[in-house]
């Protein structure tokens, strides 16, 4: 994690990049070497691509002279820059490493080996498949590509867990050379291709019936029949008790793309709960910040605090925390000048931004988190207890007035000051549009009514296929007042249970789909013009 964190350069194949996109930080180059999946290549015979990974770049051809993997490599690592090459399981056992090591080693170019995990051993890990039980039993490790026949007569004739690394449209004959060789045709098997990815997917068979059930699944035969695949066989694999094993691919957003309208600064928590439910998030930027226009009220507002000028400050995003924090820092101020000040928050976001800074907050509302259920809560001025009857409310250029008002019914003064401005974000790429538009992400959570409306004008509104999750009614009546059908509604105003609240339905779809006997699938993987039920949650 520490090398991909801290690489200028990633070179990898397709496998792997959802590992890459995961832990990269914004900006870094990553050279994909996007030979076809289907065919083993040596090196130099792929069509790599240099893509900056930022959720905004467009992707550019790499020259001709520069597809060679080492070659990146080293022309990178020459450079000055700090390059990571990433391969599909352990360096030690990839086709292609060693050669690259030794091109590096043999121009001059340090490097180092991050050892892995094996693909024979990790995937039937992830796919719930243990290779031995409590009572023992040999493993054996077969590439069915240059398996001899002696090899297949001695794996044949063992009883021990077999391991074949081959591809989709090769499965049926491996399972075939291990019948011909001694295995029972009711031999225990399981295929798994794409496995430790979130497009992992596993068949369970015997040796006997794995071509019919690859065939029943309509994934054979096809054009991606080229694909690897790890085979496991053997009755002590515990492949017929993988419904019970199964943890990766049966989590209840397994696979889904979930479109996530905030930044990446924001999205950061959000988008690794959706990973833990097995969710690939696509983190879309709806709203710009920048500076207010005239910023002399709000340096004023700020040296007011120091001064004693007020006696609440009352902060309702996070961005209104980060504005009054580059203040307090351009002015060599911290925490410490919140002394005496009683503050409050509204929402949890907002909330954990102030303890970041240092700040625990006096009063965050115990009901609706919004404006109208901060003035629940907040006390009316009494000339007695308060020594001062000013609020400082550091907030956005298109913030409503209903906080103020109530604020001044109350008793209070309040200064309304313009900490930042919200314009509408760039639109998203082609490609991402045309996902939004088409299809092509499962489900989308909208957090407030300002993302509904942003994403909607910068990139179109989401297909009907799309589970639309909402946080509150606001959003959701903002959401159906664009013709949108709300699927999914947070139970209470919280982005992490909204992202519970859309787990949990699609824990629900999953169990119908196998309750009715069919398939699992994907909202996106719908037909398009299906009606899509209404489900509120």
């Amino acid at each position: 994690m520490e090398a991909l964190s801290n690489a200028d350069v990633l070179v990898a194949e397709h496998e792997v990049l959802d590992v890459i996109r995961t832990h990269a930080r914004t900006g870094v180059s990553v050279v994909q070497m996007d030979a076809d999946p289907s065919s083993v290549s040596p090196p130099g015979t792929g069509t790599p691509q240099l893509t900056v990974v930022d959720g905004t770049s467009t992707t550019a051809a790499v020259p001709a002279a520069a597809r060679d993997a080492a070659h990146l490599v080293m022309e990178a690592a020459r450079g000055g820059r700090r390059v990571v090459r990433a391969v599909p399981g352990d360096p030690g056992l990839d086709t292609y490493a060693a050669e690259e090591m030794l091109a590096c080693a043999a121009a001059g170019v340090p490097f180092e080996v991050v050892p892995g995990v094996a693909a024979a051993v990790g995937v039937p890990a992830y796919a719930g498949v243990p290779l031995r039980d409590a009572r023992g039993a040999d493993v054996r490790f077969v590439d069915a590509r240059t398996a001899s026949d002696r090899c297949w007569t001695e794996v044949g004739a063992s009883d021990g867990t077999v391991v074949v690394s081959t591809t989709l449209d090769a499965v049926a004959a491996a399972a075939g050379e291990l019948v011909s060789a001694g295995r029972k045709p009711d031999t225990p098997l399981s295929v798994t291709v794409a496995g430790t990815t979130t497009r992992q997917r596993t068949w369970s068979a015997t040796l006997g019936t794995i071509a019919q059930t690859l065939k029943q699944a309509k994934v054979l035969p096809s054009p991606d029949g080229g694909r690897p695949v790890i085979a496991v066989v053997g009755e002590r694999s515990a492949a017929a008790r993988r419904d019970q094993l199964s943890w990766f691919e049966s989590k209840p957003l397994f696979g889904w793309k979930v479109l996530v309208p905030r930044t990446k600064e924001q999205a950061a928590s959000l988008s690794d709960q959706l990973r833990s439910y097995g969710a690939v998030p696509h983190e879309v930027p709806t709203i710009a910040v920048e500076p207010p226009r005239t910023p002399q009220q709000m340096e004023r507002a700020v040296k007011g605090l120091v001064t004693g000028r007020y006696e609440w400050i009352a902060f309702t995003s996070v961005n209104a925390v980060k504005a009054v924090r580059e203040k307090f820092e351009e002015y060599g101020l911290d925490a410490r000048a919140f002394a005496g000040i009683k503050v409050a928050a509204v929402g949890e976001q907002t909330a954990k931004a102030l303890v970041a800074f240092g700040v625990k907050p006096d009063l965050v509302p115990s009901g609706e988190q919004s404006a109208a259920g901060l003035l629940e809560d907040w006390p009316p001025y009494d000339p007695v207890f308060d020594p001062i009857d000013r609020v400082f409310l550091p907030r956005a250029d298109i913030a409503t007035e209903t906080l103020v008002a109530g604020l001044i019914e109350l008793g209070w003064e309040v200064d309304d000051v313009t900490a930042y401005r919200t314009v509408r974000a760039s639109p998203p790429p082609a490609e991402t549009r045309e996902a939004i538009k088409g299809g092509g992400f499962d489900a989308v959570l909208f957090t407030s009514s300002s993302t509904v409306r942003n994403l909607v004008g910068i990139a179109g509104k989401p297909h009907n296929v799309t589970v639309i999750a909402c946080i509150g009614p606001a959003t959701a009546k903002t959401a159906e007042e664009h013709g949108l059908r709300v699927d999914v509604m947070a139970p209470e105003p919280s982005v992490h249970k909204l992202a519970e609240a859309l787990a949990d339905f699609g824990m629900k779809r999953r169990a119908a789909a196998l309750e009715a006997g069919d398939a699992v699938t994907r909202p996106s993987e719908r037909r398009p013009g299906a009606r899509r039920r209404r489900t509120t949650t």
